[in-house]
């Protein structure tokens, strides 16, 4: 693995980035906009204290995801992984480069959709702001390693948005949004404890309620990280030098 081949890999992936305008357009401005929708749909303020943390991790989490994925894929479709991998550059140098360059755009991400939240939308929250933005930034670089790794199971830039509804709605569904996981079913229950989302969720939520860095927090923030670091090197462990 090396420094030089790993960020220059990075300086790439934002090169193309930046020339891609609709693509920065999704990537910083759907999560706020959704932030924005919300708080006017919820025209209670306290309503809005309660769901908006817990929708700061999951709306990041999904559009990283569906981005990373899709980008990785047509990589992969039109040869330049294949092209990348017939030279020096490794596995580890590919995805730690990619890994810097998405996770760049995550921290823009939440930077942007939090100062609208905290200011403009008035979100109040009873933890440090900082520790909010630890956790997003958290959650978005798991939507990225988790899009990194399902992208090795497509074949297509089609196939690649079909993992979204396989596997970001129903961690969606089962992270505590809708209803509170200690209310579901027990397999219900069981099912969301083996979920990053559920714990990145959990995670924002404690953020929120209090401004103590609790037992909950810390063991949360480490599984999220935790799983982003295994997807990356499961997305290594199934990353192909041939395209078939």
């Amino acid at each position: 693995m090396s420094l030089t081949i790993t960020l220059a890999t990075a300086g790439r992936i934002l090169a193309q980035l930046r020339h891609d305008r609709r693509t920065l357009a999704l990537l910083v401005g759907v999560p706020s906009v959704l932030m924005i929708l919300l708080r006017y749909v919820i025209d209670d303020p306290a309503s809005f204290d309660r769901l908006g943390p817990t929708l700061l991790g999951i709306f990041p989490f999904i559009v990283m995801f569906m981005v990373t994925s899709i980008t990785t894929q047509r990589e992969r479709a039109t040869g330049t992984l294949e092209r990348l991998m017939a030279g020096p550059l490794g596995r580890f140098d590919l995805l730690l480069g990619y890994a810097l360059a998405f996770g760049a755009v995550a921290a823009a991400q939440v930077a942007v959709v939090l100062a609208i939240s905290l200011t403009w939308l008035g979100l109040e929250v009873a933890g440090s702001v900082w520790l909010l933005v630890l956790v997003a930034v958290l959650d978005s670089l798991l939507g990225m390693a988790l899009g990194l790794f399902f992208s090795a199971f497509a074949r297509t830039e089609f196939q690649a948005v079909q993992f979204m509804p396989a596997v970001v709605l129903p961690q969606a569904l089962l992270c505590g949004l809708v209803v509170p996981r200690d209310a579901m079913a027990s397999w219900l229950e069981r099912l969301s404890d083996v979920m990053p989302l559920s714990y990145a969720v959990e995670a924002m939520q404690e953020v929120a309620r209090t401004g103590d860095v609790t037992g909950v927090l810390v063991r949360d923030i480490l599984i999220v990280a935790g799983c982003a670091v295994l997807a990356l090197v499961l997305g290594a462990a199934t990353l192909r030098r041939r395209t078939p």
